[in-house]
């Protein structure tokens, strides 16, 4: 309900005054305080984008500017916007292609309850983003903060796990006599307490391991010089890096080895540019990217690189590179906006922040600065010097969770002008296509879904029993940019790792039952067994997503047989009952796959409604003795003796069909009958012949 209250930003894409107008009032009548947009023009859009806003509810037609260009703007320029096509139809053609372009949903024309129904799930969704977002940026700071703390303690403190350090502060070296934390780490605690005290402090530790809360105990420490003194430690709960862990602060209790407090005043200028330095500048990074998570604040970071840095200053010498390096700070000062926060981030490269900007407006202010540069004339001790700038600049949104991440965007950005004297600005796809060419199996699942470059497999699966079902399991292909395949289980386990899972699945069927529907209009009985990952299993927004797509293709149910895994329905077996109860309700049937691999596999037919069971193929491969093959013979008739369906799959030769078909299997498929293939084209009416 928090949301209704909210004022939602809304823009339209609608030709007609009246009609857009008559969306607005749609959401306003409908309880919510609406500020919105009509959508002119490409350039229109543009402008608008430079704001925040929460959904684009897109005509079916425009003459001003396409849907779907629209929607590219969007996601070019990374805005976080929900995009909800207004169809011409409920036909499947328009919702499925809808969807498959990108946007969160398609609404026929004229649905206004519908509309009004997705807006609303969308705007929570929207919500729940911008809370994780803020959450990331808060934990952030909040770590940040901590190690200050920690560092600036006059406490000498440490992190143990399992007995060994894992980080310990300032004032925790000082007092062991140690000059690095690397050191440290990893070095067991009880190296640091004095021989006659070690048995005592191992069964205080076993004692506190399986305590709850606080303890201390007093001991003899000995330093890295072998100088011992009494002290106190304290122990506490702790997390370091996500992983729990012991605190541990100890205290001088003989009073006279007094702790020195470190405090380092960080100067937040570079002594040599007049500029502000690295540290100042990141800090002043992450404030701003806190600005555009929480108030929807744009800002623009710039990566300038002198050309040809080593050649300068072999030429001119460290004293001449010094005085031209100032020299360009002046430059910089005098030619950026007053509001610019300009630092001297390395040897050869200066950052500028920019509040309020994206990268397309701070544009034109730093092709003017290349300019300035390229033709400025440096005096260095009465010589003259030139130079020239390669620039990098990407933009920080509401979409931002690390700051780190952005200057390493327009960083990469100048590094990427080998020629020198130019600017790039960051394209968000380019990061996906460069982690997809080093092999990053999430980038390539990520790309293959925003360019729709998964591709899919049928292999048929054959009736033992002489019947004539057109059968097929739908398998997914991914292709890396070498045009090579990449092992489903690699990229698949990757996606399932990132969170991809349930976007794939949703891909797949969409895309299948496509491809059936238009397969089934030439005259085919076909039906597909479509893979669902255990992330959907735990979607709850699975059932009624699919209820509409099938509405909308007017594709008969029963025609998609959705297979789980048995290990998968195991873990999630709660989930997996509703969701199959729920399958059933819509008129799908259900596929077991993968099953004999849990020490109790009929447990869970009986909690879940199967039509279909997928025997492992680990049975198959092992039927070379007559022991083997009555295994196998007794799960089937438990199978049969419940009306489950029973298929074998990995059929690789001639030779086990006739054990199969004792055994009483009703289905087959291997790459004995017909391997994966792009076409559907296998002759089932010849099925039984053939064997």
């Amino acid at each position: 309900m928090g949301i209704d209250r909210k004022t939602i930003r809304l823009l339209v894409l609608e030709d007609s005054k009246n009609e857009a107008e008559r969306i607005i009032s749609l959401f306003r009548n409908s309880g919510y305080a609406t500020r919105a947009h009509r959508i002119t023009s490409l350039d229109n859009l543009n402008e608008a984008l430079n704001s925040t806003w929460d959904l684009c509810i897109a005509a079916h037609h425009s003459d001003n500017i396409a849907p779907l260009t629209a929607l590219q703007s969007i996601q070019r320029m990374a805005r976080d916007i929900s995009f909800i096509q207004l169809t011409e139809d409920n036909s499947s053609e328009s919702l499925t292609e809808s969807l498959a372009l990108g946007a969160q949903d398609a609404v026929p024309h004229g649905e206004d309850e519908r509309l009004i129904l997705v807006a609303k799930r969308e705007l929570a969704s929207l919500e729940d983003r911008r809370a994780r977002r803020a959450a990331e940026i808060a934990l952030h700071e909040t770590e940040k903060r901590c190690k200050l703390l920690l560092e600036s303690s006059m406490d000498a403190i440490a992190y143990v796990h399992d007995g060994m350090h894992i980080y310990a502060n300032g004032p925790y070296l000082q007092l062991f006599g140690y000059a690095d934390a690397d050191e440290m780490e990893g070095m067991p605690m009880i190296d640091l307490i004095d021989g006659p005290d070690q048995n005592h402090f191992k069964d205080f530790l076993k004692n506190y391991r399986s305590e709850e809360g606080n303890a201390e105990l007093a001991f003899t420490g000995i330093t890295a010089a072998a100088q011992r003194f009494q002290a106190k430690m304290f122990f506490s709960p702790a997390q370091y890096d996500g992983e729990p862990c012991v605190q541990v602060v100890i205290r001088i209790t003989n009073g006279k080895a007094e702790l020195e407090e470190k405090l380092r005043e960080i100067s937040s200028q570079d002594l040599v540019t007049g500029l502000y330095n690295r540290q100042h500048f990141l800090e002043r990074l992450d404030t701003a990217a806190e600005r555009a998570v929480n108030a929807g604040q744009p800002a623009s970071v710039a990566y300038i690189k002198i050309d040809h840095y080593m050649a300068l200053q072999a030429d001119l010498g460290l004293a001449g590179i010094d005085i031209l390096l100032a020299d360009l700070a002046n430059t910089l000062r005098q030619h950026l906006t007053s509001n610019s926060q300009i630092a001297r981030f390395a040897d050869n490269a200066f950052s500028v922040l920019r509040s309020d900007v994206t990268p397309e407006q701070f544009k034109p202010e730093l092709l003017n600065l290349i300019k300035k540069v390229e033709l400025q004339l440096f005096d260095i001790n009465g010589r003259t010097a030139q130079t020239t700038l390669s620039i990098g600049v990407a933009g920080l949104s509401e979409k931002t969770s690390k700051a780190a991440d952005v200057l390493k965007r327009a960083h990469h950005c100048a590094d990427q002008l080998t020629q020198g004297n130019a600017l790039k600005l960051h394209n968000p796809a380019d990061d996906l296509a460069a982690a997809a060419n080093r092999g990053d199996l999430v980038a390539m699942a990520q790309q293959a879904l925003a360019n729709n470059t998964f591709k899919l497999l049928f292999q048929p699966i054959i009736s033992l029993r002489g019947d004539e079902d057109e059968l097929y399991e739908v398998l997914l292909r991914l292709v890396n940019p070498q045009g090579e395949e990449v092992p489903p289980s690699d990229f698949l386990n990757a996606a399932v790792s990132a969170g991809l899972a349930d976007k794939i699945d949703r891909w797949v069927l969409l895309n299948s039952i496509k491809l059936l529907t238009e397969h089934r209009s030439k005259g085919h009985q076909t039906r597909f067994f479509i893979h669902l990952s255990s992330a959907s299993l735990q979607d709850q927004s699975l059932l009624p997503w699919l209820s509409t797509v099938l509405k909308a293709s007017r594709l008969p149910a029963d025609s998609i047989i959705l297979q789980i895994r048995e290990t998968d329905a195991v873990a999630y077996l709660k989930q997996a009952k509703q969701l199959s109860e729920g399958l059933h309700a819509l008129h799908c049937q259900v596929a077991l796959g993968q099953f004999g691999c849990t020490l109790n596999p009929y447990n869970t037919l009986k909690h879940m409604h199967i039509d279909f069971v997928k025997i492992d193929g680990s049975f198959i491969k092992e039927l070379s003795t007559a022991e083997d093959q009555e295994t196998l013979k007794q799960m089937l008739a438990a199978l049969h003796a419940q009306a489950k369906h029973s298929i074998v799959p990995f059929v690789e030769s001639a030779s086990i069909l006739s054990i199969l078909w004792q055994a009483g299997v009703n289905y087959i498929q291997g790459h004995y009958l017909q391997g994966p293939s792009q076409a559907m084209n296998y002759n089932f009416t010849s099925g039984e012949d053939s064997l």
